[in-house]
């Protein structure tokens, strides 16, 4: 792989991670729609709202992984790796506390931030597994489908269910909280995501590197600023929803 400007910008993987910070968006402002009882719909088991939230944060985990990719073939070292995944996991800490004055009883302890902080460091340490990475992916992925027959089988596995251990991803009851993102299945998303963007830099550059159309620059600017808007869309929607009921 050829290398190139320290702090170059791939815009077009801002843009796509800008799409899903979009979308994430429309997400949560139907469901606080819903929290407020301004519409009633079944975010916990209609098909309509669990498989958006499953493409989301299967888009938000790729792109994690695309930008690893990136991180890696410029060069990043461990301090600038490590100050941004400080930013991440303070905000998983700021959201746990959000959640739990919301919501005490489902509070949020290991949701996507909370996820994505452990698989940063995963993803980093495996960045040199070059296309073992596509099977590591495929056995994160599938490895959860054998959870519960084995839980059945061997009928004594209950601690994996408990709250220290289901962080891991290998239950056979999903807990009570607001968001559970573990490491099983959603690291296989993000291995992908890192497998993917080393294949396009070795191959297809131009796919990742190409100039950006003028119409999806804000979507590029908001990518860029993801973080703060997942931490700020939220109590800002909430905000003005509550302003709106009163």
């Amino acid at each position: 792989m050829h290398a190139v400007p320290v702090r170059h910008r791939f815009e077009r993987i801002d843009a796509l991670r800008g799409a899903a910070i979009v979308w994430m968006t429309v997400f949560h402002f139907c469901f606080d729609l819903n929290f407020f009882g301004w519409i009633h719909q079944n975010f916990l088991y209609d098909p309509f709202w669990t498989r958006q939230r499953t493409a989301i944060v299967s888009l938000f985990l790729f792109c994690a992984g695309l930008g690893q990719a990136v991180a890696h073939l410029q060069g990043q070292g461990w301090p600038r790796f490590w100050r941004r995944w400080a930013q991440v996991a303070g905000c998983a800490l700021l959201v746990s506390a959000g959640s739990w004055f919301m919501f005490p009883q489902s509070f949020i302890y290991f949701g996507v931030l909370h996820g994505i902080a452990v698989m940063l460091v995963i993803v980093r340490l495996s960045a040199g597994w070059g296309t073992w990475l596509w099977p590591a992916g495929l056995l994160a992925i599938l490895l959860p489908l054998a959870a519960l027959p084995v839980h059945v089988a061997f009928g004594d596995l209950h601690v994996l269910n408990e709250r220290w251990l289901n962080w891991i991803g290998f239950v056979s009851l999903k807990p009570v909280t607001q968001d559970y993102v573990p490491l099983l299945p959603w690291l296989g998303v993000m291995w992908w995501g890192m497998a993917a963007g080393q294949w396009l830099l070795r191959h297809r550059p131009d796919i990742v590197r190409g100039p950006l159309p003028r119409a999806f620059a804000p979507l590029a600017w908001l990518g860029r600023w993801s973080l703060t808007w997942y931490m700020l869309h939220q109590p800002l929607m909430i905000g003005v929803l509550m302003l709106l009921r009163h």
